[in-house]
């Protein structure tokens, strides 16, 4: 059957639900959603406590007020200026996707996210302020205080403040805040979060994502501080930045700020400490620097992450009027050369290799939000305890307290920029302004070592002039200005960009899955971006346990990834002796799709043991000093203690367990060791024990394992089409439907040695399923009579069937429109044919206008005689694929006015 072939070619990896029916809008009480894995710190989540952590541990005060909790929401059109009512109940600060949210409802990008909660008045003295803090809300928000917009703040990844002070009643006061996120389609940066997720783009996460809170402030208050250790000199230098009571919003550290402040009777105190102990005092005027020595400077590193405290009083003749509490890491890093000559990451004036893994930063019940902060801590214990002294933070900001615990437990930490949302002036504006915002929201924190400007050419332009920037903005850190410009899969390099590294600290490639090592380039380090991606997928943990498992080299098992690991670190320590300084391996976690991390996508498994991974990293970096005190909150089980054999999970089936979930995973295991017929009655009795056949997970598995149309799924997929892709996404369902009438139908008239009757098989169909039989055996005859080599009657039912349906279906893709078109060209002389295989190409050629295609949709209009039309085409074909043999010769042919195509007598 071609289309269950094709299959795994045609349909998405995931796409988020789920926008539900009339009576499911009713507002209801909190709940987690049901989600194929969770961790176990989501069932530690409750309305009542949610992140009740001071979430800014750099400038604390003792006072505050956590507004997370459940809040209104509803989604409405854009073109709504206000929502009539709100439909239900949403768990703050989860985003709306995620299952603890309790919504899990996709956002699009027509559409505009409201939220609204109450909230009384704090008791303030005459002339105090209230500000208004979020952590961050992604994309653009508008704020709206008792009806009032104050803001519209744009960037899906910073803080940003607000002083409602002056829009406030005594009690119930009203806050909404308007969020539109277009996530992969508009303008914004957006990391690896996509609409319609496919191979490494992962679910969106809309709305608010970090807490909601408020502090009470004098009129003029810190609003933040810059504080630069030098280990060289023996100081650290503050600069404090004074905000004005009455500015409706603030989104840079610096910009607005000590501007139209009279700071004339204002000074600051500044008290460094050891625990209370108060090592150095200092007094200035406010506003300006204050540097204040810090002498024989315990210094930070992974060994030892010893951390200053930092007292900081703001004061008016003579009178303390406002006082935060702070914190800093006496640390340097820099390039220098080697006792060989060889430059290389330097930490505190010694070399040190950064030992690192790509951290993504989503979770399968929270997405882009820990469920709680343990969790977040746990991510980089994890790390810690595997032996791992750097994480790279892969393109998305954390909020402060992740960069808080990795300063306290003693972890270097590479950050990503947030690749452009896309290439338009807008796209770039707005990615320069959030370079800015980022670097001055995490200047502070000694863990993070180095800056990463662009990765893998995702939206990379104005390279040089950009890392130059962003030195500008920190001189402090090393800038990576591309990891992975020069890519290698396979050994395979991806064509790389001239001055791929230029203004840079560092030359940066991405080998997957065994390692090597960086171009030498003068007063550079060498290191690796990425590499590994060893794929172990354990059953029971699977985000979506309808896929196959994805790594880079395959699918292998714990031990066979133990050989393979010890392997590439061994290949490490070798490229190391040449001069490589750092190197960062895919990935500490499965996302999603993805299998290829050292530990589950739920943090509950380990693929290999912890012990085990620390001794092999031990050849580039032993266990660090503080290793015991840092991992204590580290738990994980052992892979190799949890798997089972399909023998012993067959007897269990045939001796009677039934419960749901194991009849899931029977169904899977039985399709996957090709036991159809244990797979078929798994199949039946799983759905007909649903409860709910209609949630997300459910219509998945109904989708993917129903194949024929006397299975029970097949009732609920015909009975419900609308419902299903308002859940799966367009065609999902006809999709199901289609693959089960054609093996009803179709199939076994159509085995080897027999002549398909196709007028009595579309009879049959029609009557039984209506248009979608007719759809049915109308592709099947296309696509029969193309593998056949069936030339007449492929090209007399190319047309109806392409105009009627192949045009509209999202499976019909442009590698599948490809390989049709290019078979009509060469075996076709019928004018109708071709021009219907003309119109396919063109179409596929909106979805992906890659060099194969606009090669097919060129040689098409040349033989229809648009000579000068398909020379405009072809041209492109060759400018995408210059290497390509057989585009160039078409392109010679054509311009010559020689056939291109094949003779057919």
């Amino acid at each position: 059957m071609f289309l269950k072939e094709c299959r795994l070619l045609i349909v998405s990896f995931y796409t988020i639900f789920l926008a539900t029916g009339a009576a499911a809008q009713q507002k209801t009480a909190w709940q987690i959603q049901p989600g194929s894995i969770i961790t176990r710190w989501a069932g530690t989540v409750s309305p009542s406590k949610v992140l009740p952590e001071y979430p800014r541990p750099q400038l604390v005060r003792s006072q505050w007020i956590n507004l997370n909790g459940l809040w209104d929401y509803t989604i409405t059109p854009k073109t709504v200026d206000a929502p009539g009512a709100f439909i239900g109940s949403i768990l703050v600060p989860y985003p709306i996707e995620s299952s603890l949210s309790g919504v899990k409802r996709k956002l699009k990008p027509e559409e505009f996210l409201w939220y609204k909660r109450s909230f009384n008045k704090p008791l303030m003295k005459s002339g105090e302020r209230l500000l208004l803090h979020f952590g961050a809300v992604d994309f653009e928000a508008a704020v709206f205080v008792n009806g009032k917009q104050l803001i519209v703040h744009r960037g899906g990844y910073q803080q940003f403040t607000i002083d409602v002070t002056d829009n406030l009643k005594e009690y119930g006061n009203e806050l909404r805040v308007r969020v539109w996120d277009p996530t992969d389609a508009g303008p914004n940066p957006h990391g690896k979060q996509a609409l319609n997720p496919e191979g490494i783009m992962y679910t969106a996460s809309s709305g608010i994502w970090q807490t909601v809170w408020m502090e009470v402030v004098p009129d003029n208050y810190i609003h933040a501080l810059t504080i630069t250790p030098d280990i060289d000199k023996q100081t650290v230098t503050l600069q404090t930045t004074i905000g004005k009571g009455g500015r409706a919003f603030s989104e840079d550290f610096s910009d607005a700020f000590n501007t139209g402040v009279d700071l004339s009777t204002y000074s600051i105190n500044v008290q460094v400490k050891i625990g209370n102990s108060v090592v150095s005092r200092y007094t200035a005027p406010a506003g300006q620097s204050i540097v204040v020595p810090v002498k024989h400077p315990h210094l930070w590193t992974p060994d030892d992450p010893f951390l200053y405290n930092l007292g900081v009083q703001l004061v008016n003749q003579g009178k303390v009027v406002e006082q935060v509490e702070s914190y800093f890491g006496m640390r340097k890093i820099a390039i220098h050369k080697d006792e060989k000559g060889i430059h290389r990451i330097f930490l505190n004036n010694s070399y040190i290799y950064n030992l690192g893994t790509l951290d993504q930063g989503f979770w399968p019940d929270g997405l882009y939000t820990a469920p709680t902060d343990e969790a977040l801590k746990f991510d980089i214990e994890a790390s810690k305890a595997m032996g791992f002294n750097t994480i790279r933070k892969h393109i998305k900001i954390e909020p402060d307290r992740w960069y808080y615990h990795a300063d306290k437990l003693g972890m270097l930490v590479w950050q990503d920029m947030v690749n452009p949302g896309n290439d338009t002036k807008e796209g770039h504006d707005q990615f320069e302004k959030e370079i800015k915002r980022n670097i001055a929201q995490l200047y502070n924190h000694p863990s993070v070592v180095t800056w990463v400007l662009f990765n893998e050419k995702w939206g990379q332009y104005d390279q040089e002039r950009l890392t130059k920037l962003m030195k500008e903005y920190d001189s402090t850190r090393l800038v990576n200005g591309h990891s992975g410009e020069m890519l290698y899969v396979n050994d395979l390099l991806r064509s790389p960009s001239p001055n791929a590294w230029v203004a840079a600290d560092m030359t940066d490639v991405h080998s997957y899955p065994f390692p090597r090592s960086a171009p030498l380039q003068p007063g550079k380090a060498m290191v690796l971006g990425e590499f590994g991606g060893i794929g172990v997928p354990v059953e029971g943990h699977l985000w979506n346990d309808l896929m196959a498992g994805w790594g880079y080299d395959g699918i292998v098992t714990p031990p066979m990834m133990q050989k393979q690991y010890t392997a590439m670190v061994d290949s490490l320590k070798v490229l190391e002796s040449s001069g490589l300084s750092a190197s960062i391996y895919t990935q500490p976690f499965d996302v999603e799709s993805e299998q290829n991390g050292l530990m589950t996508y739920d943090r509950a498994i380990i693929k290999l043991p912890a012990t085990t991974l620390r001794r092999i990293h031990s050849k580039l970096w032993p266990v660090t000093n503080n290793y015991t005190m840092a991992t204590r909150g580290f738990s994980a089980v052992v892979a190799d203690t949890i798997n089972k054999t399909y023998a012993a999970s067959l007897k269990e089936y045939k001796t009677g367990r039934r419960d749901s979930a194991f009849l899931r995973r029977m169904a899977l295991l039985a399709e996957k060791n090709s036991d159809t017929v244990t797979a078929n009655k798994a199949v039946s009795e799983y759905i007909q024990s649903l409860n709910n056949p209609l949630n997300e997970s459910n219509l998945r598995f109904i989708a993917r394992l129903t194949n024929n149309t006397r299975s029970p799924g097949f009732v609920i997929l015909f009975n419900n089409i609308d419902k299903i892709n308002e859940v799966l996404g367009k065609d999902k369902a006809e999709e199901s439907i289609v693959i089960a009438i054609e093996a009803d139908e179709i199939e076994p008239f159509t085995k080897k040695g027999m002549k398909p009757d196709w007028q009595a098989m579309e009879k049959s169909a029609v009557s039984k399923f209506g248009d979608l039989g007719q759809e049915t055996v109308w592709q099947t005859m296309v696509f029969y009579s193309l593998n056949h080599r069936q030339w007449d009657v492929f090209g007399k039912t190319l047309k109806p069937w392409f105009e009627k349906y192949g045009n509209k279906r999202t499976w019909i893709n442009s590698g599948l429109i490809n390989s049709l078109a290019w078979a009509t060209f060469e075996h076709s002389n019928d004018r109708e044919a071709l021009e219907v295989a003309a119109e396919m190409s063109a179409r596929g050629l909106e979805q992906n206008a890659m060099a194969a295609l606009l090669d097919t949709h060129a040689n098409l209009l040349y033989k229809l005689g648009k000579r000068n039309e398909a020379l405009k085409w072809q041209e492109k074909a060759v400018a995408m694929e210059p290497s390509n043999d057989e585009i160039k010769t078409n392109f010679e042919k054509m311009k010559r006015g020689e056939p291109t195509w094949p003779s057919l007598n």
